[in-house]
């Protein structure tokens, strides 16, 4: 399953969290000595950004707000502006998030290969 933006939900912590208590524990742990936040094992919890939003990390993501909300679209790569200067910002953030925008400008080059 891949996300709007193209990062690949079943390789992150947090979507493995949802039905792994081990991972859910470790991020609750995280959240409390890295940034001082208590979390609860509840939190922890995402389907996807196609999934209900309910049970989505960041129902509120920016990203999925524009290409779903906004655009109706599946993927970031199928608007007419991608990749947006802030999407290529957010990719800056770090190498996943690097992997994920080359891996829809893939899907985008694929789709216009293959009509």
């Amino acid at each position: 399953m891949i996300g709007a933006c193209g990062l690949i939900c079943n390789e992150c912590d947090i979507f493995q969290a949802s039905s792994d208590p081990k991972i859910a524990q470790q991020i609750v742990d995280w959240f409390k000595k890295e940034r001082g936040e208590k979390v609860s094992l509840e939190d922890i919890r995402c389907l996807g950004c196609k999934g209900d939003r309910t049970k989505h990390w960041s129902p509120d993501c920016w990203i999925l707000e524009c290409c779903v909300d906004k655009k109706g679209l599946e993927f970031c790569y199928e608007c007419v502006g991608f990749p947006c200067e802030r999407l290529e910002e957010w990719a800056k953030g770090s190498k996943r998030y690097e992997e994920a925008l080359n891996r829809l400008k893939e899907m985008r080059k694929d789709e216009q290969d293959n009509p």
